[in-house]
Order: C-alpha cells, then structure tokens, then sequence
C-alpha cells in the first residue's frame, strides 16, 4: 500500500466524518450527507485540490460499497407489504415511466443532443432506492401506505433498470443474455427458499450464542451469501448490483426472529458506516467535472435533465396515485420517485465505455443526479412536515359552534284594568302630568273597556 493510497485513506475517513455533522447545520432544509460526500469527493479530488486520488486499492472499496448499498437496499425490502396493489402501481407506473423517457431520448436524439436512445431511456427511468432509505427512515416516512408506496417504487425502478441493462445493454446475444438471467433468478429464488425455512431449535440456538461472541457468526453468514452472489452474478456476465439486490431479499428472509434487529444493525453498521460513504465520496473524487467545465452547454444540459427525471419519474404518480394517496403527497412522492444517482453513474459509464454516450451528456447526467439528491428530497420532506402541520393544527381546533337564534320577545301584558298608560309629556310642553284624553283616541286599546258579560 502506497503512502497515496493512505493519505486517501484518511482523506475519506474525514469526510466520511464532518459530512453527517455538516448535514445538521441547516435544521429543516439540511443537505443530507451523501450530497455532501459526494460534494467533498470533488473538492479533494483531481478535479480540483488534487489531494486524494482513487487507485485500485480505493476503487476496490468503491465498488465494494456499491455492491453493499445494493444489498441494504433488498434488505430492506419487505415483500410482505409491497405485494398486491402497492406493487402493481409501481409495475404499471415504472412502465410508463419507460415509454415517456422512450419518446423523450428519441426526441434528444433527433436533435443531436445525445447519441443513444436506450441509454439514455434506462437513465431516466431510475430511482435511488438505496440512497433515499437513510433519508427517508430517519425522516420516519417508512410507516404507513406512504411508506409501503414509496418502498414499491423505489424497488422497481431500481430492480427494473438493473434488469434491463443486464438484458439490452450486453454485447452478447440476447437469447444467451435471457437464458443466463432466468439461471440466476433460479438459484436466488433457491437460495431465498431455503433461508425462509424455519430453522431448527439447535441452528437458531448457535446462531443466537455466536451473534455476540467474537465469531460473530450471523453477520459472517449474510457477507458470504453477498459475496456468493455477487460472484455468481459477474461469472454469467451479468450486472454484480443485481446479485447484491438479490442477496439482501435472502438475507432479510434468512434473518428473523428475536435477533433481527442486532443483526440487521451490525450489518447496516459496516454499510454506512464504512462502504457506502466511500462509495459516494469516491463517486465525487471521480466526477468528470472537465468535461463539463469543457463545453459552454454542458451547464444547460444539467437543468434539462433533472426537469426529464422528475418528468419521467414523477407523472406516473399523478397519473395513477390519484385515488391511491391525500392530493398533499402526491407531490412528495413525485420528488422521491425522480431522484437518482448511483445508477445512473453506473449506466452513464457502462454508455461511454461502449461508445454510445458522450462524455459532456455523462457529465451533465450525473451532476443532475447528484442535484436530484441533494433537492428533491429536501423539498418533499419540507412539503410532507408542513403538509403534516396544516393536517394536526385542522385536527386540534375546537369545531365552531352554530350561531343560536335570538329569543323571540314576550308580547306586552296589559296594564291592570282601569289604569290608562302614563305617556310622557311631549317635548315643549308645561304640562307635567299625562296627557289629556282625546276626542276618538281616548282608548285605542281597548284597556279602560270593561270585560264583556
């Protein structure tokens, strides 16, 4: 190991450090961390201080830490909740997503924008499950039909695009392609039956001695089924993020009971702990921010496709959500289902590597990523708290009472018979006593008549 391997080293360990105490800097409109990362992954990088640079040893864990954002992101999905309804919304709305970036790339294409129809059609079309779940867990969004909602969509429109790259993305033929697919999809599903059996009394018994021991025996097993995965993924040619995906559905069957909490907590331990940070640092240290800087409209390019994810990704939930979801969070989950970035550097590269990209549209397509990540989500949590706000405050007001109808006034009772009412003098006049009686008025009421026999 190099003395610059180590002095990168240590470089992202303080990143990795400072960027969660920046992210409490700005109270409701804080910038989660990863966009710090990554942003930081920039400045010391050969981009700009030229301070840290990625070598193989870096490159390594990089890759490492994406596979392993992959498998939390499987892990921690629940295929309980997600089935019937929320995932058939996803399915549908993830398919429309893919013929409205369809038609708007082969517009891009026929202007010269871009080169490639399908690249650019797969970019748009994904959503960063496993970026957001920190963001969106530590906001409490999980819960409830929102979360389940959102849990669907992010894993369709992640499980979606890594398919479809593995299948129209490879140079090979597409029925070997296919055929090699459904070979993998049969041992994860395997693999996944075998971990949702219940296990006997003496194997949870070991499993349960070692989890605090020093062997550490859970944790050992759920890295080795990654890594098995994985390996079998990239022997049939096939995207090793799809193995990782796999391999944390099985691990989350594999892991229940009154110990899947620990477990779950010491794997997620090493991912954002130590993995995934160095995944989305080294994702800014290896930003092609020349070929951005390169060419006067590059820049306009970056607005231009972050308006097409939230486009793409976004209308389906306007479109199919409407009786599904409150009209407030409607919006919010538009913004979640548009932001993306680690596949997107990942189909961007694959683009370049064969040519059907240029590196100017692979610039531009990341940093709208990276300002995916860092917008939306801040602006759908800000709608969902205040949207919450206005719910609670409607909640706790005392309801108005309705307006009571005046008392109807009692008719005056007559006078004791034989007395007349004693009027007041008119103004002007001397006379202090009552008025004189009239010729014809003496009696208009009737009060002085005495009662009929």
């Amino acid at each position: 190991m190099t003395l610059t391997t180590v002095t990168t080293l240590v470089l992202l360990g303080v990143v990795a450090v400072l960027s969660p105490l920046v992210a409490e800097i700005g109270g409701a409109w804080s910038v989660p961390d990863v966009v710090i990362e990554i942003g930081a992954g920039i400045v010391i990088g050969p981009a700009v201080l030229s301070i840290a640079h990625p070598d193989s040893v870096v490159t390594a864990l990089s890759d490492m830490g994406l596979s392993y954002l992959m498998f939390l992101a499987g892990m921690e999905l629940d295929l309980n909740r997600i089935r019937g309804r929320s995932l058939q919304l996803a399915g549908l709305g993830w398919a429309v997503s893919l013929a409205l970036a369809v038609v708007v790339a082969a517009a891009l294409v026929a202007t010269g924008t871009v080169l490639d129809t399908l690249v650019v059609s797969l970019t748009l079309t994904t959503t960063a499950l496993g970026t957001l779940l920190p963001i969106v867990r530590d906001a409490g969004l999980l819960g409830g039909r929102f979360g389940s909602r959102f849990m669907a969509i992010g894993s369709v429109g992640e499980f979606g695009p890594i398919l479809a790259v593995a299948v129209l993305l490879d140079q090979r033929a597409p029925v070997r392609t296919g055929l090699l697919l459904v070979l993998f999809v049969a041992v994860a599903v395997a693999a996944a039956i075998v971990a949702a059996r219940p296990q006997p009394p003496k194997v949870i018994s070991l499993m349960h001695r070692h989890l605090q021991s020093s062997a550490q025996l859970p944790v050992r097993i759920s890295v080795l089924l990654v890594t098995a995965l994985v390996y079998l993924a990239y022997r049939l040619g096939l995207d090793v993020l799809l193995g990782a995906f796999a391999a944390g559905i099985a691990v989350r069957l594999l892991v229940r009971g009154g110990d899947d909490e620990i477990v779950r907590g010491k794997l997620e331990a090493i991912g954002f702990g130590l993995l995934v940070p160095i995944f989305f640092i080294v994702s800014g240290m290896e930003f092609p921010l020349h070929a951005l800087l390169g060419e006067p409209s590059a820049f306009l390019r970056v607005p231009l496709f972050l308006g097409l994810f939230l486009i793409v990704r976004g209308s389906p939930v306007f479109l199919l959500y409407r009786q599904d979801l409150p009209k407030r969070e409607w919006l919010p989950m538009a913004l979640f289902s548009a932001t993306g970035l680690p596949l997107i550097v990942v189909i961007t590269t694959i683009g370049v590597e064969e040519g059907r990209m240029r590196p100017v549209n692979e610039a531009a397509l990341v940093a709208a990523g990276m300002l995916s990540v860092l917008l939306y989500p801040m602006l759908a949590r800000v709608l969902l708290r205040r949207a919450t706000r206005v719910v609670e405050a409607s909640a706790t007001e005392p309801p108005i009472a309705p307006l009571a109808a005046p008392p109807m006034a009692a008719p005056p009772s007559p006078p004791p018979m034989g007395l007349r009412p004693q009027l007041a003098p008119m103004a002007g006049s001397d006379h202090d006593g009552p008025l004189p009686a009239q010729a014809g008025i003496d009696d208009p009421l009737g009060w002085d008549e005495p009662p009929p026999l």
